[in-house]
């Protein structure tokens, strides 16, 4: 949700300046996936959602779940409660690795395939999307039958559409014109 997303910026980039600073990054990206997690577990989201529950209370039920939190940690967790933003968790976590990404000159690609890629096939294709866009990549690949045959590649709201469904698609739109 759009919404969600421009409420998390500001709570993801102040975690992000308390991680660079301190030099956290990664444990941070952690810690913000386990919370991210912990708040939206079903029982967890009721008790966010109920008025009832004061936010004493919310602070440590969320903490007592959120696993090993470090003092910065529990006290952004803190200010999250007491704004009661705990339900953009997912967002500030994937706003996060967004600029932990980056920072790193790194990108996430999640790579469609219609058939299962062989180990050799992933790591030409990303060794290509790295020459592309002069930074590393991480790629996800999922399975997606319905594009018949090739891959869609996916880099942020960057998307590259090398299948066979594609190109049928292409083909029909051309073919109307």
């Amino acid at each position: 949700m759009a919404e969600n997303v421009t409420v998390a910026r500001p709570y993801a980039e102040a975690a992000f300046e308390l991680a660079k600073a301190g030099g956290a990054l990664t444990v941070w990206e952690g810690a913000l996936e386990r919370m991210a997690a912990a708040a939206t577990d079903d029982q967890m989201v009721e008790c966010i959602a109920d008025p009832r529950v004061s936010p004493a209370a919310l602070g440590d039920l969320f903490l007592g779940v959120a696993g090993e939190l470090t003092l910065e940690q529990r006290n952004f967790a803190s200010v999250l409660i007491e704004n009661r933003r705990l339900g953009v968790l997912p967002e500030i976590s994937q706003l996060f690795v967004d600029l932990k990404n980056a920072q790193e000159g790194r990108r996430e690609a999640v790579v469609s395939s219609a058939f299962p890629l062989e180990e050799g096939q992933l790591s030409k294709l990303v060794a290509d999307l790295e020459r592309k866009f002069a930074c590393k990549v991480k790629a996800t690949v999922e399975l997606a039958p319905e594009l018949i045959g090739g891959v869609r590649i996916a880099l942020g709201d960057q998307v590259i559409d090398a299948s066979v469904r594609g190109k049928l698609n292409a083909m029909a739109v051309s073919l109307k014109n």
